[in-house]
């Protein structure tokens, strides 16, 4: 019975438990969705004049518009941020860490500064699932890094892996990793994929608890044809074609949460871990915007937020609060009905009471983003730049600028 005691009393040490201070069953779903590389400038709902996305409009028009929300400028470094609420500077991912490729175990989960919003959100009885890009680990070297991470099911992409062509492929003939491994699904559509596995897991655990993480793939490049429009030719149309594939599958989560009957319990939240790949210009309110990936300007950083809940989210509700990817751990824990617990340091701050009509601004005065180039691998460090990863580029702003994809 000691040596029980001592193991959970150190089990409960190490992974930060925390502490529930609401009933299981008032506590809501989440589902968190979050595009790869597209800014407001395609998004109609905020301006965007050379696409429809009716969809994704109607997340808006029935919930919550943010104006000023902050991601990162890149891949790795917004889902670091978003997955432990801190900041770049704080976990190391201050550029784009391309671990498949480098075969390397980056992203350790034994070390504190590395604990997920899905681990305290099971501690809080969430039952977890990832569907989509994950980025941060290498697979081959630990197939359970989903699992340790706080999720109870999961199907990803793996990343490129070197020596291994079939992994580079996260669209058609997706190379995907399960709890049963990692294979080549031929003749699917990764997309489609994601959004089924995330449904499939709703359908099962309708009754307890969510908390989903959807990090689409799209629409980041290569530019590929989709299933709706297969015979988009150029680089503009196939793009175009994969943001209105995008609203398809949004409409289909939503289509499924009505009939699970959960929509009036689920929130949902909408955005993107950067702005749009530099090669793709769209319009915005009568501007020309180009895609501001990997630069710390407005159309970069600046992503499209939204927030939707018919049971517990407001509609109609636009607002200039100051928020970034650092507040989304917080922000989890206080709508799972618990407290982030006092050993674990996180830089963002709960918008729980904003998204759920008790406060009409959030806390912050400030949003930041951080990062810079690609990494690369050398005999000296991880990256091979004699930067010091506190004072590495990066912005920071308050409400005098409102936010909506300028180019500044």
């Amino acid at each position: 019975m000691i040596k029980s005691f001592l193991f959970l009393s150190a089990f409960s040490l190490f992974t930060h438990v925390v502490i529930a201070v609401q009933p299981s069953k008032q506590k809501p779903n989440i589902l968190f969705i979050m595009l790869d590389d597209l800014g407001k400038e395609w998004i109609s709902c905020y301006g965007a004049e050379d696409i429809e996305t009716p969809n994704i409009d109607a997340l808006a028009a029935g919930g919550m518009k943010f104006n000023n929300a902050y991601s990162m400028p890149q891949c790795t470094p917004s889902r670091a941020t978003l997955l432990t609420g801190k900041y770049p500077w704080r976990n190391g991912y201050v550029n784009h860490w391309d671990v498949p490729r480098w075969g390397i175990g980056y992203f350790d989960w034994k070390h504190k500064e590395n604990t997920t919003f899905a681990r305290l959100m099971k501690d809080l009885g969430y039952k977890t699932c990832a569907a989509g890009k994950w980025q941060i680990n290498d697979f081959r070297i630990e197939p359970l890094a989903m699992k340790k991470h706080g999720f109870d099911d999961w199907a990803m992409w793996t990343g490129w892996e070197t020596g291994n062509p079939p992994s580079g492929e996260r669209y058609q003939n997706p190379y995907i990793h399960t709890r049963s491994g990692s294979k080549t699904c031929k003749g699917k559509f990764g997309p489609d994929i994601y959004t089924d596995h995330i449904i499939q897991f709703m359908k099962k655990h309708k009754e307890d608890p969510m908390c989903l993480y959807l990090p689409m793939a799209l629409p980041h490049t290569p530019f590929v044809r989709t299933p709706d429009e297969p015979n988009a030719s150029s680089k503009l149309d196939r793009h175009k074609a994969m943001v209105r594939y995008i609203d398809k599958l949004i409409g289909k989560l939503v289509h499924a949460l009505e009939e699970l009957a959960i929509r009036d319990n689920t929130i949902l939240i909408f955005t993107t871990d950067n702005g749009s790949t530099g090669s793709i210009t769209g319009t915005l309110n009568g501007t020309k915007v180009q895609g501001g990936k990997s630069k710390e300007k407005e159309s970069g950083i600046c992503a499209p937020f939204i927030v939707n809940c018919p049971g517990l989210v407001a509609a109609g509700k636009e607002t200039n609060a100051l928020t970034d990817f650092s507040d989304l751990l917080p922000t989890f824990v206080e709508l799972g009905g618990g407290k982030v617990p006092d050993n674990l340091v996180v830089d963002g701050q709960s918008i729980a009471p904003l998204i759920l009509g008790k406060e009409n601004d959030s806390t912050r005065k400030w949003i930041m983003a951080l990062g810079f180039g690609p990494a690369k691998l050398d005999q000296k460090r991880m990256d091979g730049e004699p930067r010091d990863p506190f004072y590495v580029n990066r912005v920071i702003r308050d409400k005098t600028i409102q936010g909506m994809g300028i180019q500044r």
